[in-house]
């Protein structure tokens, strides 16, 4: 509860949410798992989330407090004495041993080796049986209540702005800004500014008026502070602030101030960086790479200049790796004269919006001549094409036939805008459903762009599942294992709730690659929830496309994700289970597998707040064996309560061709002492 609040107040709402789950898990878990229903109590246990209130009366190691029961579904087998005493305890859970204390209640069922030690049986009420009808009714209500006690507890210490905001409920997107400050950035500042000072006018007070800005400013060596604000005003005064000064090495800490954003900024936000330079620290790349994959967010580049520079040794940083890094995300590299700039941010104006949608994306590298179908459906608005690259020429047909080309600006379908290597095409409001095409011709590089306005939408996460005593499925936080089937969780929205729409069919596709879509299995999970499992996933970068039926207006659609999802024969997994104190050294362990050749593989790790780690710089690996380490990170003294830390480790094998990657939030709380007497100070 402290770190939930603390990060809330230092607007670390991901951290908090994050903790908030945990607690939420525990909290839930004690009217489940202990006496206190079984005692008679009806109502919360507020002593839980009070640290100025002990817990009291609690039966200790030595007092018995269950009978037997050999066949393990006895309706009451709390001890008599317990009852009456009102003495508080738990079932004991056995995953590896069988022992326990004597006397002891044991928690039950299949996973719980203990539960076959007298006394036998087990007091959970995890799930209803025939047996325990009344306590599990009891149970799930009184965790309910507490669950909304603590939810009022926290809303009440942070304010319901904020709690708004930690819970992740916002009516529009978040638009941040990721701006180079150098020398040679000045009229790129005065652009951006521009820009954000039209976006706050022109949507201020409409449902699509942004739920927060996000600035951060990037120089050589320095970049930083993030400026977060859901104030518009207060956001004009920052940007206004922003004057171009220093650099003069060429290459600029691009990739540093972009990991900030992403760190900082929620999930799903459509991040725009404004640079003239290539990248100094292009050593991040692997990591902005996984917190692209992580939070799922939309980065764009404006670019400006020719990138005709110097090269570093260590790396040979181009305007590419900027372009790799906006395609993996589903965002454009737009490349621009400094003269054409104000001509292309019409795509910021166009995604700081709400109820975005993507209907189709498609990159070729090389070029080719290729015609690409879409669907459009009838609830879709503001339909809008994007082609990025050069020398191109393309023919937009509609489902009645009528086609308009590149060289007509202004034709039957829509108006088309060209400037640097973007084309953007805004359709007529009056488009026809049904499939359209676009045929390009290129021999050069180009990516393509569908989006629109539509509240039929999904989202998802690759998931795993687990075994155990609560049996269920976990988000993976990595790439998928090559040779296994891939399991998602999607959640579909349609016009009027889940119901108002029928999905035909959800899978993964290439980007990049031909049109073949991977076969896939569904099972209706209920209010929306949709578990597919993906047999044979496609090679290279892929992502998620979701077809299926309007009702409301019986007209086909198509859906798809923008953040490019590979998979690996690298596993690499860590689990933090506590908080980290200021100045004291934490351990994490974790561990790495290959499915692929076995031999050295080196261990990367990063976090976003510079403290110090150590580690190993690599590791030996077995084919199909984990192999087992630990990283340490400490903190300095200093640190406040409530900083959150952004953890990225990476594992790749000695060829570089296969990686995989785990990303952790840890946060940062002062020990709490507790004490009976007296409020915490």
């Amino acid at each position: 509860m402290v770190a939930i609040k603390t990060n809330v107040r230092w607007e670390n709402f991901q951290a908090a949410r994050e903790t908030l789950g945990k607690v939420l898990h525990t909290l839930q878990d004690f009217y489940s798992h202990s006496n206190w229903v079984e005692l008679g109590y009806t109502e919360p246990y507020i002593n839980l989330i009070r640290p100025d209130l002990p817990l009291e009366n609690l039966a200790d190691v030595n007092t018995a407090t269950c009978s037997d029961c050999a066949s393990g579904t006895c309706p009451n087998p709390i001890l008599p004495n317990i009852l009456k005493e009102k003495k508080l305890t738990s079932g004991y859970m056995g995953i590896f041993s069988s022992a326990k204390p004597k006397g002891k209640c044991s928690h039950g069922g299949e996973g719980d080796l203990t539960s076959t030690t007298v006394p036998r049986g087990g007091i959970n009420k995890d799930e209803r049986r025939s047996d325990n009808v009344a306590f599990h009714t009891a149970a799930v209500n009184a965790a309910v209540a507490a669950s909304l006690q603590l939810l009022e507890d926290i809303r009440l210490a942070v304010g319901d702005n904020d709690f708004l905001r930690m819970m992740g409920i916002a009516r529009s997107s978040v638009v941040c800004f990721v701006i180079d400050t150098t020398g040679s950035m000045s009229d790129d500042i005065d652009e951006a500014r521009a820009v954000v000072y039209e976006i706050i006018d022109s949507k201020k007070g409409t449902q699509d008026e942004p739920s927060e800005y996000i600035l951060v400013p990037f120089n050589d060596p320095s970049f930083g502070p993030m400026i977060r604000t859901t104030d518009p005003d207060k956001m004009k005064k920052e940007i206004s602030k922003l004057k171009a000064t220093g650099g003069g090495d060429i290459p600029e800490m691009c990739l540093s101030g972009l990991q900030l954003a992403l760190t900082g900024a929620p999930a799903l936000s459509y991040i725009y960086v404004f640079t003239d330079a290539i990248a100094k620290d292009i050593a991040l790349k692997d990591t902005i790479a996984a917190l692209i994959r992580r939070t799922k967010s939309t980065v764009s580049y404006l670019m400006t200049g020719a990138s005709r520079r110097r090269r570093r040794s260590i790396r040979a940083a181009s305007f590419d790796d900027y372009k790799d890094l906006a395609l993996a995300s589903g965002g454009q590299a737009i490349q621009v004269s400094k003269r054409q700039l104000p001509e292309a941010t019409d795509i910021i104006i166009d995604t700081s919006t709400s109820a975005l949608v993507t209907v189709l994306q498609r990159a070729r590298h090389p070029g080719k001549q290729e015609t690409f179908p879409f669907m459009l459906d009838e609830s879709l608005q503001n339909v809008t094409i994007y082609i990025t690259g050069t020398s191109i020429t393309f023919t937009l047909t509609n489902p009645a036939g009528v086609s308009q080309s590149n060289t007509e600006a202004s034709g039957k379908l829509g108006t088309i805008k060209t400037v640097g290597n973007l084309r953007r095409i805004r359709l007529s409001a009056d488009k026809l459903t049904g499939t359209w095409q676009l045929n390009i011709k290129s021999n050069q590089p180009y990516t393509l762009k569908v989006t629109g306005q539509s509240t039929i939408t999904f989202i998802y996460d690759f998931v795993e599942s687990f075994k155990g005593p609560h049996p269920g499925y976990a988000v993976l936080s990595g790439r998928p294992q090559t040779g296994q089937p891939a399991t998602l969780m999607v959640s579909v929205m349609g016009r009027k709730g889940p119901s108002s729409m029928t999905v035909g069919n959800i899978g993964l596709i290439t980007v990049s690659g031909p049109e073949a879509v991977s076969n896939s299995t569904m099972t209706d999970m209920g209010n929306g929830d949709i578990l597919v499992t993906v047999d044979e996933v496609p090679e290279g970068e892929f992502v998620v496309i979701l077809k299926g039926t309007d009702k409301v207006s019986n007209s086909e659609f198509q859906r798809q994700s923008t953040t490019q999802m590979s998979v690996s024969k690298v596993n690499i997994q860590a689990v933090v289970d506590s908080s980290v104190e200021p100045g004291e050294a934490f351990k994490l362990p974790f561990r790495v597998m290959t499915q692929g050749p076995g031999g050295q593989y080196s261990i990367n790790a990063r976090n976003d707040r510079n403290f110090p780690m150590s580690y190993p710089n690599s590791l030996t690996l077995t084919t199909g064996q984990y192999t087992n380490n630990t990283l340490t990170i400490t903190p300095p003294a200093s640190t406040p309560s409530g900083t959150d830390i952004t953890l990225t480790m990476e594992a790749k094998s000695s060829s570089g061709v296969d990686s995989n990657y785990v990303v952790m939030r840890l946060s940062v709380v002062s020990k709490v002492t507790k004490h009976t007497s007296e409020r915490v100070k």
